[in-house]
């Protein structure tokens, strides 16, 4: 005769094991549920870009699940300990072959976090300069000047010094001229200073600066620096170098180039 009674003493840890298996995962599906939510609702309000969102939330999903589901093998009475240490094995072995991705990946999260720059911005990177187009979560998309689409790792951008032109309302333009050291000193800071000041573009204040910098081999410099607000820094940069020519070649001011007296000696 069959002996039903021993294995339904086998069975009922196992059936009662599953049950609570199954009710913690219901129970646990509801909570990352509710926690999801609540994490979207306040994610959402906070000015946080828009291509970190949705993976915060992925991963905070995925995180919670894998915690979940450790909790319930554990419950039907596996031993998690082994599972765990293969787990931290394959993690590593993820972790060497994707080292670079990850710390792309890493970059991308903390240039998304502290924001340096933003779409739109111009900025000097890893020897690029350009429009930045795109910051995505592997890499950042600048568009150089010539229309030239480059792609800087974001591990190298967040490791990098970073110089963004567009972060402020104003830049200085800095620049310099060369005169003969023959040129009248008054007449060229005159000359120079009429152009600064006479550019609608260029802010009163702070007040332009115009004054002799520097006794070159083959001229004198005069440095010239002036404040403008950002979008017009090229417009200025340029429309000033080109007035200061046609204005020293109408004061008869030269400009002088870089030349080498040679002797030449003859033997008796």
């Amino acid at each position: 005769m069959i002996d039903y009674q021993k294995y339904i003493d086998v069975a009922m840890p196992v059936a009662k094991s599953i049950v609570l298996a199954l009710l913690a995962l219901i129970i646990g599906l509801m909570i990352i549920k509710w926690i999801i939510g609540k994490l979207r609702k306040y994610i959402n309000k906070s000015s946080m870009d828009p291509t970190l969102k949705p993976f915060i939330l992925s991963l905070t999903d995925i995180s919670l699940k894998v915690l979940l589901a450790i909790s319930i093998i554990s419950l039907l009475g596996i031993d998690t300990n082994s599972l765990v240490a293969v787990i931290a094995a394959a993690g590593f072995a993820v972790g060497l072959a994707l080292k670079e991705y990850l710390g792309n990946f890493a970059g991308g999260v903390i240039l998304l976090t502290l924001r340096p720059f933003k779409v739109g911005d111009v900025i000097e990177a890893n020897g690029y300069t350009g429009t930045v187009d795109a910051i995505q979560i592997l890499y950042t998309r600048v568009i150089t000047f010539d229309n030239k689409v480059v792609h800087i790792p974001n591990g190298v951008m967040s490791n990098t010094s970073i110089t963004n032109f567009t972060l402020k309302d104003t830049r200085r333009v800095d620049l310099s001229f060369g005169a003969a050291y023959e040129a009248d000193t008054d007449m060229v800071i005159k000359v120079l200073k009429d152009i600064v000041i006479k550019h609608p573009l260029v802010m009163a204040e702070p007040e332009p600066f115009v004054r002799m910098s520097e006794h070159a081999d083959s001229a004198v410099i005069y440095s010239v620096r002036a404040w403008v607000r950002t979008d017009d820094y090229w417009s200025v940069y340029f429309d000033l170098i080109e007035a200061a020519k046609r204005r020293f070649d109408e004061e008869n001011i030269s400009i002088p180039y870089p030349q080498r007296d040679v002797y030449v000696y003859q033997k008796p």
